[in-house]
């Protein structure tokens, strides 16, 4: 907690990191290799659930929306959230553990738009293999720079591990792109590196939410000490 603390003081304005307790047990929790597969969905949900909460809270806003009744006649105004177009977009595989838990918090259900991309092995930069964020096909006429009406106010990125911070900033660049007009990436964990270069890449329109943060990388690009890849401790594929 103090580590993280101090480290977060060096972190970017736009980079939050929960000093939530139940937060941090459960990170702590995770971070240990006798944790299996079932138990690890668990805690990347329940991270996420938290976090989400938080995040959220920054993120959205509320608005005044119809008129409804109770159950026993009373009127009242109804509440909404805003921005009113939200989209889910989680970093596949990984971020699908996260899905979940922010698709329980949002009041209505939302599009999932999925992302694709996986690191170089030498280089460690990101290649996208799979991209399914809708497109309007531009009428004749239409400036070229004409913002894509399908694209959402907010997209939410699931990404539950922000190592080299390369595979983060390519799906933020992806998003704005696309023409959403924030971005808000729920994290489980970070390096400093990575955070670093994920909320540079896009700083007036992204904001990261974090449970901890560790100092480094290795060559290899993990986080050390981290806490594994994520993905094949989710879908059993260590070791492929």
């Amino acid at each position: 907690m103090q580590i993280e603390a101090k480290m977060d003081k060096s972190l970017p304005p736009n980079v939050h990191v929960s000093t939530h307790p139940c937060l941090q047990a459960k990170l702590s929790q995770l971070r240990a290799s006798s944790t299996n597969a079932r138990e690890t969905k668990a805690l990347v949900h329940e991270i996420a659930l938290i976090l989400g909460v938080e995040a959220l809270a920054a993120g959205l806003t509320t608005s005044k929306g119809l008129d409804s009744t109770t159950p026993l006649g009373f009127s009242y105004t109804t509440t909404t959230v805003a921005p009113t177009t939200v989209s889910l977009v989680p970093i596949l595989r990984s971020g699908l553990g996260m899905l979940d838990a922010l698709q329980t918090l949002l009041p209505n259900p939302v599009p999932v738009h999925h992302l694709g991309l996986f690191r170089e092995p030498t280089t460690l930069e990101p290649v996208e293999y799979y991209n399914n964020l809708p497109y309007t096909r531009p009428t004749a006429g239409s400036p070229s720079n004409a913002p894509n009406s399908v694209a959402s106010e907010l997209a939410i990125l699931l990404d539950p591990v922000i190592a080299t911070g390369g595979t983060c900033a390519a799906a933020i660049q992806t998003l704005k792109e696309w023409g959403v007009k924030r971005v808000l990436v729920i994290a489980v964990l970070g390096a400093v590196p990575g955070l670093e270069r994920a909320a540079g890449e896009w700083p007036e329109g992204t904001e990261i939410w974090v449970s901890g943060v560790d100092e480094s990388v290795t060559d290899r690009g993990m986080i050390k000490p981290g806490l594994g890849d994520v993905g094949d401790r989710l879908f059993l594929t260590i070791g492929k």
